[in-house]
């Protein structure tokens, strides 16, 4: 993954958008991310292989054949459909990551508009992980801590990034702490150390590169 590790970042304030135009950048062969300027769009086009676009900052508009089918908020998860022409339209601003999905996705069907963050729930004194990706390349999983649990120490199997859902808490990064808030993002390379210590509530995405 191309972002830097070790420091707290937003993917949305990074990836600003130009006005009038459509831009793509590529994380790594799995993930791109797209900003798109108000009332710009990306045509119609099938898609071959399972792909998830999570919103990142705006509104957006999913279209089939020039209709609507899925409007797109911040915070949100959407299925692309396989084999079916798809386009989006930026009603302002609209910024999303591209992840492919491989063969192995969970909890998720094509088409549906889910609230990422609603994937799981809080329940007292407890962790809850929900894979919504797990194959050979890529594992995408869901995660809600409640206050006053954490995970200890420990290395990341392959580059991975924080998407903070709800809340905050604490990521303990090689030694470093750094406190994570909902909207924002964070990076680890590839045997980092790092910890995650919620003293409130919260709950992330995490998308791992798995080394080969």
């Amino acid at each position: 993954m191309k972002s830097q590790a070790g420091k707290v970042f937003s993917i949305a304030e990074n990836n600003p958008s130009v006005p009038g135009c459509t831009i793509s950048s590529k994380e790594n062969d799995q993930l791109y991310t797209f900003s798109l300027a108000p009332e710009t769009s990306i045509s119609e086009e099938t898609y071959a292989r399972p792909k998830l676009w999570l919103m990142m900052k705006g509104i957006m508009e999913v279209t089939n054949h020039h209709e609507v089918i899925a409007t797109l908020h911040e915070g949100d998860l959407y299925s692309v459909p396989l084999h079916t022409p798809i386009g989006v339209v930026a009603k302002e601003e609209a910024i999303y990551v591209e992840c492919e999905g491989g063969e192995t996705m969970n909890a998720v069907t094509a088409g549906q508009v889910m609230a990422l963050k609603d994937l799981v729930p809080y329940q007292e004194g407890k962790i809850i992980n929900r894979d919504i990706i797990n194959n050979e390349t890529t594992k995408f999983v869901i995660m809600s801590f409640d206050a006053g649990t954490g995970l200890s120490e420990h290395a990341a199997p392959g580059d991975a990034l924080i998407f903070a859902l709800d809340g905050e808490a604490i990521i303990t990064y090689e030694g470093v702490e750094h406190r994570i808030h909902a909207g924002e993002n964070f990076k680890f390379d590839h045997n980092g150390r790092h910890a995650v210590t919620a003293d409130h509530q919260f709950k992330m995405a995490l998308l791992i590169e798995l080394a080969d």
